[in-house]
């Protein structure tokens, strides 16, 4: 497993099942951090229930291009056949342009694949890491039933120096970090990665009508 995608999703439990997407774009980058393309995908049980967590990797710069779109899309059409929760730990740094038109349409077709997960009624979670900006974040990253961000992480579409340069005026303190989104109703809320499995196991148990198991004190 790369190193990027094993800091994005540390301390997340997943199963044996750890598969990844290589695509021509990444393959120097691929080299060099000895894994597969920006998105990894886990399935197993996690807090009694069968539960598919893709996660990207900022190592190599999360950029979704192609392959990326696709690794979601399946990881969405594993949870609708198995009737699962699907969590996804996002990590971007915008879309891969050099693709062209190809890379923009992963846009709707992750899209398409979230509003499946929603007719079915299957909960559908985004843990967002630092960074998560780009096209993510204008599709599947911010269509969450539940949207959990991890403290500090930068959020946005652009970019602060992009938007500051564009607008000509100076940002709020703290803009497009987690705290501030949180404040201003854009996530639902921040939680430290070592709280992340007991907080996701009491968010999952709310959405499919299980309690979560008690948890035992260190």
């Amino acid at each position: 497993m790369m190193a990027g995608l094993k800091k994005s999703t540390a301390g997340l439990p997943h199963g044996p099942e750890i598969q990844g997407v290589r695509n021509g774009a990444g393959r120097f980058a691929s080299a060099k951090n000895q894994g597969p393309d920006a998105p990894g995908r886990f399935t197993g049980p996690f807090r009694a229930a069968k539960t598919g967590s893709p996660g990207q990797d900022f190592g190599l710069w999360g950029l979704p291009g192609m392959a990326a779109g696709e690794a979601v899309v399946t990881a969405g059409q594993t949870a609708l056949d198995n009737n699962a929760p699907l969590i996804m730990v996002a990590a971007a740094g915008g879309a891969r342009m050099q693709e062209g038109i190809l890379s923009l349409m992963q846009m709707p077709r992750t899209t398409v694949i979230v509003q499946q997960l929603r007719e079915r009624g299957l909960p559908y979670i985004v843990v967002l890491t630092d960074p998560t900006t780009g096209g993510v974040t204008a599709s599947y990253g911010m269509l969450g039933d539940i949207q959990i961000a991890e403290p500090g992480a930068l959020i946005g579409f652009a970019g602060p120096r992009v938007i500051q340069d564009t607008i000509k005026e100076k940002l709020p303190e703290g803009f497009q970090r987690a705290e501030y989104l949180l404040e201003h109703g854009m996530i639902d809320m921040v939680v430290h990665r070592h709280k992340l499995p007991e907080t996701l196991g009491r968010v999952l148990g709310l959405l499919m009508g299980r309690p979560a198991p008690e948890t035992q004190p260190a």
